[in-house]
């Protein structure tokens, strides 16, 4: 096995510099902003929040919420599989013991920290009986602190499903 030599580009000063990579860079900038600025009516811009977006499609993946039962109690069995499966670890769960004879635990605590959440759906994919869902369509969740974005159970127990989603 011999050693193999591979030869390096970018060795002239004009090639270290950038500057003709940065100059084809700024000669697209500038060529679009030209273009805009003459007309406008082809800009892709919305004067959110005052227009709401309404070509979301239905794949879309909004805020959680859990599911209830027709009594009101929730379905979740505090199993921590979406925790366990969540990439970005922003589910907390704390469980207690149930007594109502529907499962043996219910979470006592049910968090989900949305600045962690990467929103990417295993968490309703592991859940082996259907307790969490996406389908809020809720995609503009705002708050001042930092703390208005750790939703609990009460609040996912809130949300209603869109009716923008069709029945599974």
């Amino acid at each position: 096995m011999g050693i193999k030599i591979v030869e390096r580009h970018g060795k002239s000063l004009k090639d270290k510099l950038y500057i003709p990579a940065i100059a084809a860079g700024m000669k697209t900038t500038f060529t679009h902003f030209k273009k805009n600025l003459g007309d406008v009516s082809n800009l892709k811009t919305m004067q959110y929040p005052e227009v709401q977006p309404t070509d979301i499609t239905e794949r879309y993946r909004g805020v959680h919420r859990l599911t209830k039962w027709e009594d009101e109690s929730e379905k979740c069995v505090a199993c921590y599989m979406c925790a366990t499966a969540c990439p970005a670890q922003c589910i907390f769960i704390d469980a207690e013991e149930r007594f109502d004879g529907v499962a043996e635990k219910r979470p006592k605590e049910f968090k989900i920290d949305l600045l962690e959440c990467v929103f990417c759906g295993y968490c309703v994919e592991a859940c082996p009986c259907d307790a969490i869902r996406m389908d809020t369509g809720i995609f503009s969740f705002t708050a001042s602190k930092r703390e208005d974005f750790v939703v609990d159970k009460k609040q996912l127990m809130s949300y209603e499903r869109s009716k923008d989603f069709d029945d599974e």
